[in-house]
């Protein structure tokens, strides 16, 4: 995905002597943030900087590197830069047997849990990627979806037909979207709350805003031990009390729903991703499951995060 735009506050500079000890102010509830320490990122050959906020528990990036020409060109998409774990371009040739197939599965069984999925459903996959689940959710379901990003492989996408949208075309689509996902974005997201303010709008009443990321709270205290705080791209970390912080402040209604359906098919894709597996085999489905996803679930609570609703 690509579609990190900079907040006032993330165009500051790449440097870190921008940012003071006692002056930087958390992106979603405005309070005073503390150090949360470094890390070195790797891709980027240099130290980040986090912050925590102790009033809603928002972890983020201080310094992000905000080149993302840089960040999401075509090696970020064949796992040659900061995150070595993704190959969106096997994925986009081989839908039928990548092991994300899980993923998209459980992502159809979380959202059909929650209201019903036909036809005359429009769904908008925000920061869609490749496009995968768009194309796995239309020849499953037969509904009305489309997604939405920029960067390197929108182009590729394209030429496989799926349907994905310019940031331009949205604004037609404000107001009449029953369904938006938004599948590892939020992360990367500088300014999450103006995001899900954008996100909000395109839906109608009623409509469901599904979403996965990370879950920091397991990390409190030993942020930048996480391997999922990559910090060239991962400059967002929420704790489920500051994903409801957010999604009231952005319009939504907040709700917690740890134990919806197709969660353990997300948690499969995740340990598999972190494998290093790329193709569904009998490798993968050997492994000991019933001991791995109630383990993952509880270890790293996955399911935690709440959803939101446009009332």
């Amino acid at each position: 995905m690509n579609l990190s735009a900079p907040s006032p506050a993330a165009t500051m500079g790449d440097s870190p002597d921008v940012f003071g000890e006692d002056d930087v102010l958390c992106r979603v509830c405005g309070r005073a943030t503390d150090s949360a320490g470094e890390r070195l990122g790797t891709f980027a050959g240099r130290t980040f900087h986090f912050r925590h906020c102790p009033s809603c528990r928002f972890s983020f990036v201080a310094d992000p590197w905000t080149d993302y020409a840089a960040i999401y060109d075509d090696r970020y998409y064949r796992g040659e830069g900061a995150d070595p774990y993704v190959d969106y371009y096997f994925e986009l040739e081989h839908p039928e047997a990548t092991v994300r197939r899980y993923e998209w599965d459980g992502i159809i069984a979380a959202v059909s849990a929650l209201r019903p999925v036909d036809a005359q459903t429009r769904w908008l996959d925000f920061g869609c990627g490749h496009g995968g689940l768009v194309r796995h959710v239309a020849s499953r379901m037969g509904c009305d979806i489309a997604g939405t990003d920029t960067g390197e492989i929108v182009a590729a996408a394209r030429e496989k037909g799926v349907r994905i949208l310019d940031d331009s075309d949205l604004t037609a689509l404000e107001g009449k979207c029953d369904v938006v996902t938004a599948i590892e974005v939020l992360e990367h997201l500088p300014d999450p709350v103006a995001a899900l303010r954008r996100i909000r709008a395109l839906l109608k009443p009623g409509g469901l805003f599904f979403f996965t990321t990370g879950n920091a709270r397991p990390f409190r205290g030993r942020l930048t031990s996480w391997s999922y705080a990559l910090p060239e791209i991962h400059v967002s970390l929420f704790e489920p009390e500051t994903l409801a912080t957010a999604l009231r402040a952005a319009g939504f209604r907040a709700e917690f729903r740890p134990r919806l359906p197709g969660l353990d098919e997300i948690i499969r894709f995740k340990i598999l991703k972190r494998l290093g597996f790329r193709r569904r085999s009998w490798m993968e489905k050997i492994l000991p499951w019933p001991v791995l996803l109630p383990l993952l679930r509880a270890r790293l609570e996955i399911g935690a995060h709440p959803i939101g609703w446009a009332d």
